[in-house]
Order: structure tokens, then C-alpha cells, then sequence
């Protein structure tokens, strides 16, 4: 099939008949039209760019979907690994280090980005702008302007980018019948919601300075951030735990639950109008924002952060060990998590249950197994995915500005609308970051 009828294909729009909605086919054996029966012909064509663990784990996901032609990371082991294993390139995908020369190939379709943070944005630009769609894990961004560009750019391109925030998909519809029970009024006018989130480890010890090692190219890894001794803990699955490169506890499951959070009380378009720190613990000293030591762990070790958003809901964000979103009403209080719903409302479920046609409507109107399948059927007929950028730019946001609240040690005024911190212009400076030259975004 050519290139061309294969984009036509994938650009194929949904049917809709008198005014509704032509819901994706579900076979009696729970397969959609997006799943593995596909003929080869008709399947998207995938370049998967960071092949860690988390990297692995979106391959193989994507692969249930499409077939990957070729891997990429800038850890030579990691590549060769990925294409080996059989269910990701089962040894016939090509290996690159930079992912420029994987978004030069005309017959790729699609991509997975699952680098460290602070490369999923220029990675993201370079493929929208190349006509690639992308799926792109969670955090999107390093920071707020990162956010604003991207969306520009989604906008620009009219291309898919769904983001890995996978709870607006999975997990038995846990988080999905959250927020529905909150739209429906099932706890009555939201007054709270507590989202608990873990705290960064604290190693409680300084890390060596070493050599990388010979198969990693530690420069390129870098990227847009300060170029710097190699440490070990610095890369890999390490890397959140730097400001330099992510955003700790407060953006890897922030992502995951102030984005329930917002979308279930309406502020999914918005964000708060002030971000005040009552309580934080960082494990170096930090001076005008910036860590004073660099061989250590440096994102927050305990927080306790409270933002008010325009409708008057107060949003917690504090650390704990379980992690999981509690909503707080007139009628009544839920929490939720990865593992149970719980609470009286919940128990009234039973006897009142949530329609599935508001749980289809969540979706924005997909029957779908996966996040991952969400995204394929949103490439097929061009729709709005269950995680676009423009919700997790607002979500994400919030934590951003928790991260900026907590590092400057002050609490934050802020306009949604214009998207500037208020009255506070050395604060409204951590809306971006200063980038390395040669690795700046373009956008």
C-alpha cells in the first residue's frame, strides 16, 4: 500500500449518522476496530524514541496496534535490547541515537516519546512538525511554556498527541466512574479534593562523579539541560528526581492525579487562582530556587501545598504513601486510587449505578480497552483523544507552579486566563527554563 493511501487510511473519518455518534466496533470477544486482526496493510507504522522501562512497556503496547520499523535511544543497550525482544522489534527494527534521523524516514506513521522529561517536548515539536502522530508519556513538559508551545503547535499541525496519562483509560474505570460520580452530583457541590502523591526518596547520601559509560551518549541525555558531571543517579530511572530534568513526586504522580482532580470538577480548561506552600521539605539547600548542591537528590522530600481554583474548590496536594484522590462534598466523601473506590457514595453504586453512556461520553464517545487503543482509534479518524494536550497543559500547570511555589519557599497568585504568575515577576521568570545551546525547543 502506498504511503498515501496508508495516510488515508489512518485519516479515515468516523461515520456519523443523523447527528450521533458511530461508536468504534466491539466484538462479543472485546477486540476494537483498532486491535492486532488488522491486515498488515492497514496497520500504522511506529518508531518508538526512549526504550527504558517505561519506553518498553509503550512498545509493546503500540504493538498490539501497529508494527514498529525502528527503535531509538541515546543508551546503545537499551536499543539493542528493544529490538531484540520479540514483542517489540523482534530483531528486524533499526537502531538510532538520535531520533532526527528516525523522524526523517517518510514510512513512519506514529511515535512513541518515553524519555526522561525534559526531552519530551522538543522530540514532540520535531514530530508533529515532521506529520508524525505522537503518544507521548506523562509529564508532558519541564514547564509551563513547554506546555504553551506544544499546544500551539498541536493546533498548528491539526496532528494527534495523546498524552500517558493512562487513568483516564484504565484500572477498571475506577478514576473514570470518579469523575462521573462528581459530575452527577453524587457527593453534591465540591468542597475539597486531596490528591496524595508520594514524596521523592532521600537518599541521605551524596552520589559519585564517574565517567559514563561507553554505550551511553550522557551529552545528548542531557540535552537542554546544564551540562554536567556524569552520576549515575542522574539517569535512567533516576532522572525525576532532579529539577534539572523533572519535577519529582509533584509532576510523575501529580500528572496521574491532579489531572482526575481538575477534570472531575470542571477546571480541565482552567487552573487555580493561588498555589500557597504550607509545608515543604527539600533534602539540599536551595537559594532563589536553585539547589545549592549538585551530587544529591534535589525535588521535595514532604510537601503540603493548597490551591483555590475559580469555582472556590480547594485542591490539596500533599505526600504520603498512599497514593490516591479523595473529593470531599455537601453530600458526601469517595477516595480513589489504582486499587479501590471506596466511601458511602460508592456503596450507593450498587443500587444506582452510573450509566455507561456517561462513562462513554468521558471518552469523548470511545468503547475502549486502552489508553494505548484510545490513541490508535483517535489517529484512525482523526478525533479528540481521552488525554489531549490541552487538559494536561492546564493540569500539569498546577503542578508546575506547586514545583515554582515550593523551590522559591512563597506562595503564588495566578491568572488563568493570561497564564502569568500575578504581582511577582521573578517568579513569572520559572514560567521556562534556560536551555543548553544546540538543544533548544523550537518552536
Amino acid at each position: 500500500m502506498s504511503r498515501q493511501t496508508r495516510r488515508d487510511f489512518l485519516r479515515a473519518s468516523a461515520a456519523a449518522t443523523s447527528g450521533g455518534i458511530l461508536l468504534p466496533y466491539v466484538n462479543p470477544r472485546g477486540r476494537t476496530m483498532a486491535d492486532e486482526t488488522r491486515s498488515p496493510n492497514e496497520r500504522p507504522r511506529v518508531g518508538c524514541i526512549g526504550l527504558g522501562g517505561m519506553g518498553r512497556g509503550d512498545a509493546k503496547a503500540v504493538k498490539r496496534y501497529g508494527d514498529i520499523l525502528a527503535v531509538c535511544d541515546v543508551d546503545r543497550k537499551h536499543a539493542e535490547f528493544a529490538r531484540d525482544e520479540k514483542t517489540i522489534g523482534n530483531g528486524k527494527a533499526d537502531i538510532y541515537e538520535d531520533y532526527r534521523k528516525l523522524l526523517d524516514r517518510n514510512d513512519i506513521d506514529i511515535v512513541t516519546i518515553s524519555t526522561p522529561d525534559h526531552w519530551h517536548t522538543r522530540i514532540a515539536i520535531a514530530a508533529l512538525r515532521a506529520g508524525k502522530d505522537v503518544y507521548c508519556q506523562k509529564p508532558l513538559t519541564l514547564t509551563i511554556d513547554e506546555g504553551k508551545q506544544l499546544r500551539k503547535v498541536v493546533e498548528e499541525t491539526k496532528r494527534i498527541l495523546q498524552v500517558g496519562t493512562q487513568q483516564r483509560s484504565e484500572d477498571k474505570n475506577r478514576f473514570l466512574t470518579a469523575v462521573a460520580m462528581v459530575h452527577d452530583g453524587r457527593i453534591g457541590k465540591v468542597k475539597r479534593v486531596t490528591c496524595v502523591i508520594g514524596a521523592t526518596p532521600d537518599e541521605g547520601k551524596t552520589f559519585r562523579k564517574t565517567e559514563p559509560p561507553t554505550e551511553l551518549n550522557w551529552e545528548m541525555w542531557l540535552g537542554q539541560a546544564p551540562k554536567v558531571d556524569y552520576i549515575a543517579e542522574r539517569c535512567h530511572n533516576n532522572f525525576r528526581w532532579w529539577y534539572e530534568y523533572s519535577g519529582g513526586k509533584m509532576t510523575d504522580w501529580g500528572a496521574h492525579h491532579v489531572d482526575i482532580a481538575q477534570w472531575a470538577i470542571g477546571m480541565d480548561q482552567s487552573g487555580p487562582k493561588t498555589v500557597e506552600v504550607l509545608s515543604a521539605e527539600h533534602p539540599v539547600p536551595f537559594k532563589d530556587g536553585m539547589p545549592m548542591v549538585d551530587d544529591r537528590y534535589n525535588t521535595a522530600t514532604a510537601f503540603l501545598v493548597r490551591c483555590l481554583f475559580p469555582n472556590d474548590v480547594e485542591l490539596l496536594i500533599r505526600h504520603d504513601t498512599e497514593n490516591g484522590v479523595e473529593f470531599e462534598g455537601e453530600k458526601g466523601s469517595f477516595f480513589v486510587s489504582r486499587s479501590k473506590l471506596v466511601g458511602e457514595p460508592v456503596d450507593e453504586l450498587d443500587k444506582n449505578p452510573i450509566p455507561e453512556s456517561a462513562l462513554i461520553a468521558l471518552r469523548k464517545g470511545k468503547r475502549l480497552d486502552s489508553h494505548m487503543g484510545n490513541f490508535i482509534e483517535c489517529v484512525r479518524d482523526r478525533a479528540t483523544p481521552v488525554s489531549d494536550v490541552a487538559s494536561h497543559h492546564r493540569m500539569l500547570t498546577t503542578c508546575h507552579l506547586a514545583n515554582i511555589a515550593l523551590r522559591l519557599g512563597r506562595s503564588l497568585t495566578w491568572d488563568p486566563v493570561s497564564e502569568q504568575i500575578v504581582g511577582d515577576p521573578d517568579a513569572n521568570k520559572w514560567l521556562g527554563r534556560e536551555q543548553r545551546k544546540g538543544y533548544e525547543i523550537d518552536a
